[in-house]
């Protein structure tokens, strides 16, 4: 996890879904790190194919299915939903709590100033 020191931050997502975070405070720190990561990639490989069986990380629509849920779409912008950001992208799903719609901030997830969802009822 980044700590308050962090300068550097590099994440890798492998082909099998697997997530590879690397953080460092100085240049010399990410060097080490990169080399490290460089020397044991093949123990990442195939660490994460024993855990999976060999098998590929299930597509969202196999996901989807399994929970009854339909994947997350993005629409077109409708004129006038614009924050700060720029424009509002509108997406629609279904969640636990049934079918939802919104305009959502262009802003990153996590920012701290990310504006309000528009929420379409």
């Amino acid at each position: 996890m980044a700590t308050e020191g962090t300068k550097f931050q590099v994440n890798y997502k492998l082909a099998d879904g697997t997530l590879i975070n690397l953080y460092a405070a100085t240049v010399q720190e990410l060097e080490t790190g990169l080399t490290d990561l460089a020397m044991v990639s093949t123990l990442i490989k195939s660490t994460g194919a024993e855990f999976t069986g060999g098998q590929p990380a299930p597509t969202v629509s196999a996901v989807a299915q399994q929970f009854n849920a339909t994947p997350v779409a993005a629409a077109p912008v409708a004129s006038g939903n614009t924050c700060r950001h720029g424009a509002m992208a509108f997406r629609e799903g279904t969640s636990a709590k049934g079918p939802w719609k919104g305009y959502m901030c262009a802003a990153p997830k996590g920012a701290p100033d990310k504006c309000d969802t528009i929420w379409v009822r």
